[in-house]
């Protein structure tokens, strides 16, 4: 988390100017199944709020959307929003449904280049397939993920449900989505490639309000 007190002796003199965040995402990020409020990116905006309190979140997430589902939605989301930071949590319903890999990765890779050209970081929350589609299918999907991640200007999570996938305690009934008691697990997942540009986002805000 963000230093205690990191921006304490300018916050009362110096108003934000704003900062906005664009999660595109699937019904992980949704919060399928639970109170909104208990999501993890509901509980991101507040880990945020004391030292960046201009940050406001857009969650446009969307339960079974799909990459393609999401690249057809960023144009008017980036129009409307204009986000300095956009974190796509999508592909896991491509694989679930068998859908091509390769197609995944460019439908990522171009919401990539969108949001580049709009002036976005990107943060990728990555997913893994479960053994059962099939070694092959696997494998292709793990790659077609990774490609994407690869990408040197993307901040790359390989796998967004790590110690949350397979632990029946933290999941859903259905066995495939996370309870209340897994987000702030999923948190702290997505922390590790999130607190580097937030940070960095939330520094140059408050340093144009200087000026």
């Amino acid at each position: 988390m963000f230093g205690s007190g990191l921006w304490a002796s300018s916050e009362s003199q110096h108003p934000d100017t704003g900062i906005s965040v664009l999660v595109l995402g699937d019904s992980i990020s949704a919060a399928y199944g639970i109170d909104k409020r208990d999501g993890w990116v509901a509980l991101l905006e507040q880990r945020l709020e004391p030292q960046c309190a201009s940050v406001k979140i857009h969650n446009a997430s969307v339960s079974g959307e799909t990459s393609a589902g999401g690249l057809q939605r960023l144009p008017s989301l980036l129009a409307a929003h204009q986000p300095q930071l956009l974190v796509i949590e999508l592909g896991a319903n491509d694989g679930l449904r068998g859908l091509s890999p390769k197609q995944m990765s460019r439908n990522l890779q171009h919401m990539v280049d969108l949001a580049e050209a709009a002036g976005a970081r990107v943060v990728l929350l990555g997913m893994l397939m479960p053994p059962n589609l099939g070694a092959a299918y696997v494998r292709l999907f793990e790659q077609a993920m990774s490609d994407v991640g690869d990408d040197e200007s993307v901040l790359f999570l390989a796998f967004f449900l790590k110690d949350v996938a397979g632990n029946r305690r933290l999941l859903q009934a259905d066995g495939l989505h996370p309870t209340a008691a897994a987000q702030p697990r999923l948190l702290d997942n997505a922390w590790e490639v999130l607190q580097q540009p937030l940070t960095a986002i939330c520094h140059a805000t408050l340093a144009v309000t200087r000026l």
